[in-house]
């Protein structure tokens, strides 16, 4: 096998959430321009089929459905729908994320609770169908998005503590799923992306750019083929001995 077919990935099926836009739209981008088909999910079903046209003019096919991933329904579903079209699920990612932005001693436990629904919760129900699927085909790779800010306290510009936690735990679900199912050859991993300008960071960017820029090494935000490389090297066989990682994308800034 040469070494770009490790990196191949046709003829695979992959579920990205949260794929529409952002991060995830990157992601499904990488996918399909190495050859896999790729489910998008989201609450927003119109950017799923925007995005899901723009996959199939790549020359894959794609499929867009609508997922809230904190409802066991609507992720059963998708699965289901999934498999019924393919006949497999190769490759799961679990981008859909949200934030809030409030001091920690002010922070609504609404707000919390709807942070660490979405990110851990959608994260872990989606793992978990997927993983089914996985397990009983005893192959498959699971790439959880992490982020820097679960690595540990945060700089005071980011008033963000209940997205910083949802992200640790993100990174302790990842290891932990990771041991359980490696005797299934399911590869687990996660990415912890830096400061790149989406929809979400956008207002936090602008608080704290200045210290953003002095504490990352490339003195640079991530651009929008910056996570490309790192999610098709944890989708492929070019990473099949690799599991429980934390693969950081972040211009060094962890290294500060």
């Amino acid at each position: 096998m040469s070494i770009l077919d490790l990196f191949a990935l046709t003829g695979k099926t992959a579920i990205v959430t949260g794929g529409a836009r952002g991060l995830g739209a990157q992601i499904a981008e990488a996918f399909a321009e190495a050859g896999a088909n790729v489910i998008i999910c989201s609450r927003n079903a119109e950017a799923c089929d925007e995005m899901s046209k723009k996959l199939k003019g790549m020359g894959v096919d794609s499929i867009a459905l609508p997922c809230d991933v904190t409802q066991p329904e609507d992720v059963k579903r998708v699965v289901e729908q999934t498999v019924r079209h393919f006949g497999t699920i190769d490759i799961l990612v679990n981008n859909s994320g949200a934030s809030w932005a409030a001091p920690t001693e002010d922070m609504p436990l609404e707000a919390w609770r709807k942070v660490m629904d979405v990110n851990v919760t959608g994260t872990f129900l989606m793992s978990q169908e997927v993983g089914k699927v996985m397990i009983g085909q005893r192959s498959g790779k699971i790439i959880n998005i992490a982020s820097i800010a679960g690595f540990g306290g945060t700089p005071p510009f980011m008033q963000t503590i209940g997205y910083n936690t949802s992200k640790g735990a993100i990174m302790t679900l990842t290891k932990d799923m990771a041991v359980k199912w490696g005797q299934h050859q399911v590869n687990v991993n996660a990415i912890a992306p830096g400061f790149f300008p989406t929809k979400m960071s956008k207002v936090l960017i602008e608080h704290g750019e200045k210290m953003i820029m002095q504490s990352t090494p490339l003195g640079r935000l991530g651009n929008d083929s910056d996570l490309k490389g790192a999610a098709l090297f944890l989708a492929s066989k070019a990473s099949d001995y690799v599991t429980g990682d934390i693969l950081t994308v972040d211009g060094g800034a962890h290294a500060f």
